[in-house]
This record gives C-alpha cells, structure tokens and sequence, in this order.
C-alpha cells in the first residue's frame, strides 16, 4: 500500500513465521483502533481554516484519520499488537 506518496510501501507485519494471522490481525486492528482514536485527539484530520477543502473534507476526515492509523499498526506501530497477540495467545493457551 502506497502511504506515503512516493511509491513506497507499508510491511505488513502479520506475515512473520509461526504466528496465527487471524489473532495478529486482530490484535493489529485493536492497536489501529487505538493509534486511530490518539491521532484524532492530535488533530490529524481536523480540517484548516484557510483554503481548506470545505464540507467534503470534513465528511471524510475520519477516514484519513483511520487509514493513517492502519498503516501505522501495519507497519509495527508502537508495539501495542506485540503485546495484545502475546496476550491473546497467553489467554487460548490457558483457556
């Protein structure tokens, strides 16, 4: 997936050997949903106040905002799909 503009792309990070793709998509969507709700908060997204794109791009805002996000927890994030995967996997080993 092309993020940046320049035709560079994102890894995806589920694609490591030995892991269950279903749980670390999972876990990766949990820290998209997170990164997505902090970059909000940020004010990426908000629209500008000069020669800004008007009510479309505040209707579509949030889909930036969530794209940026996904690509970001693709792309390792901050480490927060590490954790929920170990803990995922943790808690079906238990179970």
């Amino acid at each position: 997936m092309d993020v940046s503009g320049f035709g560079k792309t994102v890894p995806d990070m589920r694609d490591r050997p030995g892991r269950d793709p279903a749980l670390m998509d999972l876990a990766r969507k949990l820290e998209a949903s997170f990164l997505s709700e902090m970059l909000k908060h940020s004010g990426v997204g908000t629209p500008r106040t000069t020669f800004g794109g008007g009510s479309g791009e505040t209707q579509f805002s949030s889909f930036l905002v969530a794209e940026y996000a996904d690509a970001m927890a693709r792309a390792g994030g901050i480490g927060l799909s590490e954790s929920i995967y170990a803990a995922l996997v943790r808690k079906e080993t238990v179970a």
